[in-house]
């Protein structure tokens, strides 16, 4: 059996080729450089940036930890466990755990206090799809379970951020209150993408391409072209990702023998 048995092979080569991984590589780590992120370092308790990259070895060598670096390879490898999610790999959930980690760790010495609040619960999804694409979870259409889920999940986003703006008053000056149903909306529907990824419903990646476009939207206003690029991205991966699994999908053993070679 090749992949002419799906019904639309062509979206499926599309959607699982190795260009899109390449051009997502070079666009992600562009993204990074032109942000700076490599001129970042966590130093003596506290954040700089802005640190040369002449002198990078200078501050490492004092006992600098270089998270900008960290931070770009966690976008790189965040990158790498979304295709692989895609071709239906589930080596992807398992970086996705550890990518996990390392965001979770990088936004709390950024600042983000909450991030003890609401990364464990992204790591708890992760170790869960894990696990149940091992034990060989498939492809489905949304059911009782997807909505029930849906709707805990924004249960979950609304007390977690509400928890975090009252236990964490000094770590914001947000006090906009269509700022924070924002941030829990967006929070909730990044729930729903990781638990539809979990349970394999094929509407997982159409969610996830609502999320790009509501991020898309925010670093819009805020100016960011080169996140605005980097979502646009992730919209046509998700999108052409949400019609594959759609239309053919389960991947067969014989497709990811060939992806393989």
């Amino acid at each position: 059996m090749s992949s002419t048995s799906v019904p639309r092979p062509k979206l499926r080569k599309i959607t699982h080729s190795k260009y899109i991984d390449v051009f997502g590589a070079v666009l992600i780590l562009g993204v990074c450089l032109y942000r700076n992120f490599h001129e970042t370092i966590y130093y003596n308790g506290g954040i700089q940036f802005g640190i040369p990259f002449s002198e990078l070895g200078d501050y490492i060598a004092k006992g600098a930890f270089p998270l900008g670096f960290l931070s770009i390879a966690g976008a790189m490898f965040s990158l790498l466990s979304t295709r692989l999610m895609v071709r239906q790999q589930n080596i992807g959930n398992v970086i996705w755990i550890f990518t996990t980690i390392n965001s979770g760790t990088i936004d709390y010495l950024l600042g983000n206090t909450s991030a003890i609040l609401t990364y464990p619960i992204t790591f708890g999804l992760a170790l869960l799809s894990t696990k149940k694409w091992y034990g060989g979870e498939r492809i489905k259409k949304a059911d009782t379970l997807y909505f029930a889920l849906s709707a805990l999940a924004f249960v979950v986003s609304y007390s977690l951020v509400y928890l975090g703006f009252y236990l964490f008053p000094s770590a914001t000056n947000v006090i906009s209150p269509f700022f924070k149903h924002s941030i829990a909306i967006i929070f909730g529907i990044s729930l729903i993408g990781n638990v539809g990824i979990a349970f394999k419903y094929e509407e997982s990646f159409f969610v996830w391409f609502i999320y790009n476009i509501m991020q898309l939207l925010k670093n819009a206003l805020q100016g960011n072209l080169a996140n605005v690029v980097k979502y646009v991205f992730y919209m046509g991966n998700a999108i052409l990702t949400y019609f594959d699994w759609s239309i053919n999908g389960d991947v067969k053993k014989e497709e990811f023998s060939k992806n393989a070679t």
